[in-house]
């Protein structure tokens, strides 16, 4: 991303959508029922996450996005504009239909794993930089139906992954899931499912945390 000014409170445009989508996983230094948004508008809740990214990565903590921070920005997005510590292909249907056959379009797949992976980001951050196993990103409408899951599994647009951090139990991986925006948190035996169902216009509308 070639970041062309310097963003703050009051500022509106395309960049800042960019900076949201790239600061979304710390929403909250503690368990909170809140997200980031992204609607390109530069206000208080965007200043808080920017803070919490800086402290995070050991840069001057003012809710500024300036070089500093564009650099750090840029340092977690690889050049196919997936993420520094996860692939595109982590995501895939296990189907073998990539992207393909949800209930969006696979470009829409595309862009709503690449904004997942911010947040996965943050979570393997504040995890200690441990690796995050995918056991399931993007599921095909039938896939998802021979797995046994809803028909409008968040997992079919391309918003929830469950995941699996090395080392860290199901309860740990929640708790700190619960900072980072997600308002879909299901804690299973061996893994966390995590989703960002009310930020989008799929059906769901209200928080379901069952962690």
């Amino acid at each position: 991303m070639e970041w062309t000014r310097t963003l703050q409170n009051g500022d509106t445009g395309s960049d800042v959508t960019e900076l949201q989508i790239r600061v979304a996983g710390f929403a909250a230094n503690s368990p909170s029922q809140s997200y980031v948004s992204v609607d390109g508008v530069f206000g208080n809740g965007t200043e808080a996450a920017v803070t919490r990214f800086q402290q995070a990565y050991g840069l001057m903590a003012d809710g500024i996005a300036g070089p500093q921070t564009h650099n750090q920005l840029n340092a977690l997005e690889a050049s196919d504009g997936s993420t520094a510590n996860f692939a595109f292909s982590e995501f895939y249907s296990k189907d073998g239909s990539a992207f393909n056959g949800g209930n969006v379009s696979a470009a829409q797949v595309k862009e709503n794993v690449r904004r997942l992976m911010y947040k996965l980001e943050a979570v393997r951050n504040k995890l200690g930089g441990v690796p995050v196993v995918i056991n399931s990103g993007f599921r095909s409408i039938s896939h998802n139906a021979n797995v046994g899951g809803v028909s409008n599994s968040m997992h079919t647009y391309g918003i929830a992954a469950d995941i699996d951090p090395v080392g860290k139990s199901p309860s740990q991986v929640a708790e700190v899931a619960k900072t980072c925006g997600f308002s879909g948190i299901i804690e299973y035996n061996t893994f966390v499912h995590n989703d960002s169902r009310i930020e989008y216009p799929y059906g769901a509308t209200f928080y379901y945390w069952n962690a």
